[in-house]
């Protein structure tokens, strides 16, 4: 019973300090929302008065914004107006301007048709004297044919082919004068080029027969070379191609043939053969087998040398074959190899002296021949062989141009060509250089004056200097002085086109007049 009581006493107990408890808190609400409320009011009050002064301030912004933007208006407006007045003072400027001008340009208008009816009247007086004169003329024309016996239409022929006769003359003598002139200053360098390009060039001057003299040791050897019943001669040279001739001519056997390469492997084996003593067809066909290698080996190392000693690289392995093979080969008597060295040299110092390659152009120079040494017939000449084989081979587009033209059988395309050609010339034609068949030399120089005899008015034609000098004796009475010099340049020309020599031929036409009386 107790505990009951004590229970419903803290139940009592504990809903009276929640009743408390709500109370206080109720209160306490009470008092902070008034607070609350009070804060708000405080605010509100200072938010009203904040946007009370922000709103003077913006006011008074506005204001002054308004009085400075009338300001600037009212400046813009004045500028403005100022800048209309101006225009419309300009445009009144202008309208008196034109006026004036228009005024003046009528004046001018009346001016020019007062002169233009002036001008009229004065071409109409000239038109009126033109006919007159013209009238005159023909007149004066009637009188002059009349007088002359000659038509205008014949004497003006004749003026024409009289003045085209004169022209003619004249023109010939200027063109020799400015050929004569041209030549002197052209000949002049030219001549101080290619001198200078000999001077600084030795070459050897020898030239080689179609023959070789073997000797021998003894006349007794002479036998074995003969074999029984010439057995052993027929196999060297069929093995060869070269002939043998054995003479009386004492210790000696002179090897005949066209081809150097062929008596020089002739010679060869001939040399090892005679050695050995061993000579039989057999032993023949072995020894010429094994110096016809050794003989290839020696070409291409001549071959090497050369392109070393020349300073020439990057040749081909088979270009520096056929260089080495022009040792064995002649042209006109002048051994090639030494010939193509040559106008390598005098092709390096002229390029040099001109400012051009001189590497290129020695290069041009020693291949310009090796169309001469072909392995193989063809029916090409040798310049178009040369420029194919070297194409072939790779070599520079000038210097197988070069090569192809040396001769003017295609187009020089490059500077280097006329250089190799005139460089070709100068070896070829020096003294000494080349042989030249005697039946061969008489037929050019009988060519020579037979070409001179063709033109009339000729006397006589003498080919001097070897055929470098064609001398033509012309009738004083059917060739004047300015056709002499007409003769001597139309004859040069023919020469040069139809005729094959070496170097140059000076034509000199040689006019003589004499008067004789006898006083008795």
């Amino acid at each position: 019973m107790d505990l009951i009581i004590v229970i419903i006493t803290g139940v009592i107990c504990l809903i009276v300090g929640i009743l408390m408890g709500k109370l206080i808190f109720a209160k306490n609400t009470k008092r902070k929302i008034e607070e609350a409320e009070l804060q708000a009011q405080t605010i509100i009050r200072e938010a009203e008065l904040k946007s009370e002064n922000v709103k003077k301030e913006k006011e008074l912004e506005a204001k002054e914004k308004f009085v400075q933007l009338k300001a600037q208006h009212d400046k813009e407006v004045l500028e403005r107006n100022k800048k209309l007045n101006d225009a419309e003072n300009r445009v009144r400027q202008k309208e008196v301007s034109l006026n004036q001008k228009e005024a003046t340009f009528d004046k001018q208008i009346k001016e020019n048709e007062a002169i233009k009816e002036t001008l009229n009247r004065q071409i109409e007086i000239v038109n009126i004297k033109r006919t007159e004169l013209e009238k005159h003329q023909e007149e004066h024309i009637r009188r002059l044919e009349k007088i002359a016996g000659l038509s205008a239409e014949e004497a003006k022929a004749q003026l024409v082919e009289s003045l085209k006769n004169e022209a003619q003359t004249q023109a010939l003598a200027l063109q020799q004068e400015i050929i004569e002139d041209a030549k002197q200053k052209a000949n002049k360098e030219a001549r101080k080029i290619v001198i200078q390009s000999i001077q600084r060039t030795a070459a050897e001057q020898t030239i080689e027969n179609t023959v070789t003299v073997f000797q021998l040791e003894s006349d007794e050897v002479k036998g074995q070379i003969i074999g029984r019943e010439g057995r052993n001669i027929r196999a060297i040279e069929s093995a060869t191609g070269v002939d043998l001739i054995v003479d009386d001519t004492p210790e000696a056997i002179v090897l005949s043939c066209f081809d150097p390469l062929r008596r020089e492997l002739a010679r060869l084996s001939l040399q090892r053969l005679v050695a050995d003593g061993r000579i039989h067809p057999a032993r023949i066909e072995e020894v010429v087998e094994k110096t016809r290698k050794q003989l290839e080996e020696q070409i291409i190392e001549i071959g090497e040398r050369t392109v070393i000693e020349l300073g020439i690289h990057g040749l081909h392995k088979e270009l520096v074959r056929i260089v080495g093979k022009m040792r064995f080969r002649s042209s006109y008597g002048q051994n090639l190899l030494m010939h193509s060295r040559e106008t390598a040299n005098l092709c390096a110092i002229m390029a040099a002296e001109l400012g051009l390659n001189p590497k290129l152009a020695k290069r041009a120079g020693l291949l310009h021949d090796i169309g001469k040494v072909p392995d193989e017939e063809t029916e090409l000449s040798h310049a178009l062989l040369g420029a194919k084989l070297a194409e072939k081979y790779g070599e520079n587009p000038a210097v197988v141009n070069a090569i192809g033209a040396h001769h003017d059988e295609i187009e020089m395309q490059y500077v280097i060509s006329p250089i190799v050609q005139a460089c070709d010339a100068i070896s070829g034609a020096r003294p000494g250089a080349r042989r030249e068949i005697m039946q061969q030399y008489i037929e050019r120089i009988k060519d020579l004056e037979a070409l001179a005899m063709n033109y009339q008015g000729v006397e006589k034609a003498y080919a001097i200097q070897a055929g470098r000098e064609l001398r033509v004796i012309v009738e004083a009475d059917k060739v004047s002085d300015a056709d002499s010099d007409k003769l001597s340049f139309e004859i040069a020309q023919k020469i040069q086109t139809e005729m094959t020599y070496p170097g140059q031929v000076k034509v000199t036409v040689i006019r003589e007049k004499r008067a004789v009386n006898v006083a008795r």
